[in-house]
């Protein structure tokens, strides 16, 4: 598959931490609520476990399932928009997060989020939200505190 048959979405941030509590902060559920906008994840960490996002509401907006597991380095999920149709309709998204050791007290995090179709919808939409999370989760591993509100994301 060409990058012209696929959409992608890649972020890059260098957050002042340690591999291991940055995948920490990725896997653990109490600390994700703090960062991703209130979402809640349920996730059986391992490869070929069920991985969910669900709002307070209790609506889930997003399903999957882990496809790669490889602390503290890499996490892979296979991932679908459960609750606008429009997205839901485009199918399966890969959604891998790297943790690189980087200089001095630097962590590398990439985040790359693709499917495979041109002009997808969906990776239009992550577009917007991996930003905001990823921006609150630098925050609260570096201060303490997430720096954007809870606004229930999608």
């Amino acid at each position: 598959m060409t990058s012209a048959d696929k959409s992608s979405f890649v972020y890059v941030t260098y957050i002042r931490t340690t591999p291991e509590r940055l995948w920490s902060a990725l896997t653990t559920p109490e600390f994700i609520k703090q960062y991703w906008l209130g979402i809640t994840v349920e996730a059986e960490w391992k490869r070929g476990g069920a991985w969910k996002l669900v709002r307070p509401s209790g609506e889930i907006t997003d399903t999957g399932e882990i496809v790669e597991f490889e602390k503290p380095k890499r996490l892979s999920i296979r991932w679908r928009n459960e609750f606008r149709p429009e997205l839901k309709e485009e199918g399966w998204s890969l959604c891998t997060m790297e943790v690189e050791p980087a200089a001095g007290e630097a962590v590398k995090l990439t985040v790359t989020h693709s499917i495979g179709r041109a002009g997808a919808k969906l990776i239009d939409a992550v577009s917007g939200g991996w930003p905001q999370v990823l921006s609150n989760l630098k925050s609260l591993l570096e201060t303490g505190s997430a720096i954007l509100p809870r606004m229930g994301c999608g």
